[in-house]
This record gives structure tokens, sequence and C-alpha cells, in this order.
């Protein structure tokens, strides 16, 4: 019998955990088409979707995926990308062992050494960030807090100068969201030329920052390509900053609907580590896994899918099941929430995972501790509005009153 595709439209969007639960009640594996009409499998359960991350019958091959994109959608491949080609051929969309020479490279660039080192400055962020909002009774705590700590950390930590933050933040809004394909392009198509001066006016003035250690990243002999350059400091760029924006909004949503959870944090802030790593399974800032395809037929929860089929990993839906996590629905700072998959698993686990945290437990303990009255300032009956996007889970503003 064959199972009707369930569209991941508004409604998903706007609620993907009522969603998933809806689906999961169904069955643990469906057929679903996304707003761009990309036919796929959606699996929500937590041991289905740690397997497939894992899984080396699972591909993430850029060049592949955009031949099958084109097949679905009877279009040129040039036309399938929805990103410029040349921000696509990164680590995160490469199989060994390609992947393993790329993680190397960024490996010895991007070192937990250089991120321990980012704690003076990210405090030092963090504060400049909540002085400028204590003056204020009301904010918009994405525009004045969530998003301009991690802006502001990856773009230094690249060597992004100030003036050109602002357009780099509106290209990558707009290539991350499901609005409009021709929009996306023209984004990503500004964005990657924008990268490709970046690198050269790096290679003509090193500096002290991740982008010339990119650019200078050699592992016996071998480096990165100028298109790989490119991808790569894309990944870093948008990876870096978006998922931490809706870390610290999600997180901080969550704690103002729950205000046991936000009174136990203030009363221990020895809580901090690991209320981040609940913040991260309880609503993690990535609803769907980036694209991955089968190279074989494989069976999921009883489910045949064919070879050559996109599957769709709900790392929200899994991280709520009921089967790896009790009470998964409840928000619990106190919880040993290890084991998640906000990050991912497997070779693609997140690179940028040990700062995503830094910065998380530095953001909230901040909040915390400067802001005793913090608390939702929408009004009664007012709805929060999400980002339109299946791949990154955030709203759209966070209205707070401060005192």
């Amino acid at each position: 019998m064959t199972v009707e595709a369930v569209r991941l439209d508004e409604t998903f969007t706007d609620d993907p955990q009522q969603a998933v639960r809806l689906l999961r009640e169904q069955g643990p594996v469906r057929p679903v088409l996304t707003a761009w009409n990309v036919r796929g499998w959606l699996v929500t359960g937590y041991a289905d979707a740690r397997a497939l991350l894992a899984d080396d019958r699972i591909s993430k091959d850029n060049a592949t995926a955009r031949t099958l994109l084109a097949g679905q959608l009877g279009e040129d491949e040039e036309d399938t990308g929805f990103l410029a080609q040349s921000l696509g051929d990164h680590m995160l969309n490469s199989d060994p062992p390609q992947h393993t020479r790329l993680r190397k490279l960024v490996n010895t660039a991007f070192t937990g050494r250089r991120v321990a080192a980012l704690r003076p400055r990210v405090e030092q962020i963090t504060e400049e960030l909540l002085d400028a909002m204590a003056g204020r009774d009301e904010v918009d705590l994405l525009e004045a807090f969530a998003l301009p700590l991690p802006i502001t950390v990856i773009c230094e930590l690249l060597g992004v100068p100030d003036m050109d933050r602002d357009r780099f933040r509106t290209w990558s809004n707009t290539m991350l969201s499901s609005g409009p394909r021709d929009e996306v392009q023209q984004s990503s198509v500004l964005l990657a030329g924008y990268l490709a001066e970046l690198i050269e006016h790096k290679r003509r003035t090193p500096g002290d920052d991740l982008m010339t250690s990119l650019i200078e990243a050699s592992d016996d002999g071998d480096r990165l390509s100028e298109g790989e350059l490119i991808s790569m400091a894309f990944l870093l760029l948008v990876a870096g900053h978006d998922t931490t924006v809706n870390l610290i909004g999600n997180g901080v949503l969550a704690l103002l609907r729950h205000p046991d959870q936000l009174a136990a944090l203030r009363a221990d802030p020895g809580l901090l580590p690991g209320a981040v790593e609940e913040f991260l399974r309880y609503d993690g800032p990535v609803n769907i896994a980036t694209l991955r395809f089968t190279k074989e037929s494989i069976e999921v929860g009883g489910v045949a899918i064919p070879e050559g089929e996109f599957v769709l990993i709900s790392l929200l839906g899994a991280n709520r099941d009921a089967e790896r996590f009790a009470d998964p629905h409840s928000l619990d700072v106190t919880r040993q929430a290890g084991g998640h998959l906000a990050f991912g698993h497997g070779i693609h686990y997140c690179l940028g995972a040990p700062l995503a945290r830094l910065e998380g437990e530095i953001a909230f303990g901040g909040l915390v501790r400067r802001f005793p009255g913090l608390a939702l300032a929408a009004a009664p009956g007012e709805r929060l509005h999400w980002r339109r996007s299946t791949l990154m889970h955030g709203l759209e503003r966070l209205p707070v009153r401060l005192r």
C-alpha cells in the first residue's frame, strides 16, 4: 500500500515538535515533501536517527545529491543546488576519503586550544551586550543579544570586518530559509563572491585569525583549494553563528515558559553546563539534519527506503523520543541530557560544538545573573513566529521585559 507523502509546510515549521509527535504515531518513517517539492523519507525515532547519522550506506556527496535533485525536479543540475556550487563542496557535503581529508585540514586550524582561548573575549562581548540592554525595559532578545554575540565571535574568529556583518547576516538568513529559490540562489552567489574577496585579502595581508590559518593549513603538503576555502569559510560562518542564535533564543524561551527551571538555574549557576545540554535536547537549533541520500536500498523502522532516495532525519524528534529520554517533553535543567543528537552523530558530528557550548554557557549565565526580572513581553494571545525553515529551528523575534 502506498502511503501519501506529508508536506512539510508552515504547520510543520510553526510547531515541528507537535508535527513530529503526530507523524510518529503513524509510523517511525514517513514519506514527505519539502517546501521546494523535494521528496524524501522523514525519520523521527532516536535509535533510527542515531544509526542513520553514522550509516555508511547513507551519503552526503554534494555532486550526487545535485543529480538526484535534478532527476526529481526535472531541471538541469545547475538549477537545483539552490546555493552557489562553490559554497556546497565542504566537508559536511562529502563522504570519506574526501571528508577525512577536509576535516583533517580544518582540524589543524580550528583547534580546541583556539576555542578555549576565546573564553575571555566571549565573556567581554557578552558583558558589553548586557550593559547595552541594562538601561532598557524591553528588548527583542534576538536582535539585542542572541544574534550579535555569536556573529561577533565567528566574524572576529574568521577576520570578517565589522562593516560587512550586516550584509553577511542578511545573506545567511535568506540562504537557510525555505523561501523562494531565486532569492536563496542570489544570496548564495553574493556570499560566495564576498568570501572569495575576503580570502584574497587574507592572502595579501595575513592575520591572527582562523581564515588565515585555513589558508595556511597543511598536511604532508596538502592544502585546501580555492573552492574548498570558500565553501569551508561559508560552513564555519553560517554554522558558527546561526545555530548558536537559535540555541540562545530557544533556550531562553523554554526557561521563560518554565519559571521553576529558571529559578533552579538562578539558585545554582553550577547547573549551567548541564542546562545547556538540556536546551539543546529540549528544543535544539536544528530541525532536520542536512540532506542525505541512500546509496543502496535500506530498511529503517520496518520501512524499505529505495536506493537514491533522500533521508530527512528529525533531530528535534529524536531528542524527544520517550524510548531514549524519560518524560521527554518536560524541560529539566538537572537532567543528564548527554547523548542528544543536536550536534549530530558520527563523522559529521559538529566541529563547532565546543564553541557553541562555550557561548551558550556564558550567554545563559549572564542573562540569568543580570536580569532577575526577565520575562516574556508578548501580549496576551500574541503568537511567537518561527522561521520558515526545515533546517534551522529558531524564532523570528523574542520580545522580553528586563525588569
